[in-house]
């Protein structure tokens, strides 16, 4: 039995020496980086300019790049008298060389005349679905919205702005990628 016994405590030691040899351990640092947040500012409106509408109405398409079109439909651009045509014009900035997306909205917005009569504005597209914030401190990147209006048949003259009562305005919204 004594032998037994010693051959059990002989066993033991080895066995607590094999494992300690093969047990290792090591540290490691935890960091992290708090960007500086992003904001989005609003620097030009968007504006469809003048125009006149026949009795079918239609659709007019305003590019992220400020270039206006007739889309579909009776109306008809003047060429005198264009008044101020501009895609909705954004600066985002916030970290240095962070990238960022862009959403525009997916629901259309109302411009009305304050007076009951209301035209829709939709199909927002922006310059670009993805920006990159310049090196400088702080980081930042202008882009374009543009949208299609949808000019009601024999629609009622007037001027029409989603400031008025009745109007809805949209909202752009960029978010660190």
């Amino acid at each position: 039995m004594k032998k037994l016994t010693k051959l059990f405590a002989l066993t033991i030691v080895l066995v607590s020496l094999t494992a300690s040899t093969f047990a290792q351990s090591a540290t490691a640092t935890a960091a992290a980086t708090i960007l500086t947040p992003i904001t989005l500012a609003k620097n030009v409106d968007m504006n469809f300019g003048n125009m006149a509408v026949g009795s079918f109405g239609g659709t007019v398409l305003l590019t992220a790049g400020g270039v206006r079109s007739i889309a579909s439909g009776d109306v008809a651009f003047l060429t005198a008298n264009t008044g101020t045509i501009a895609a909705a014009q954004f600066t985002a900035s916030g970290t240095s060389s962070a990238t960022y997306a862009i959403t525009v909205p997916g629901a259309p917005a109302l411009i009305t005349d304050g007076a009951g009569h209301s035209m829709s504005v939709g199909a927002f597209t922006s310059s670009s679905a993805t920006g990159t914030l310049s090196a400088a401190t702080p980081g930042i990147q202008s882009f374009t919205v543009g949208a299609t209006l949808t000019v009601g048949a024999s629609q009622a003259a007037g001027s029409y702005s989603s400031s008025n009562a009745g109007g809805s305005s949209f909202t752009v919204t960029v978010n660190y990628n």
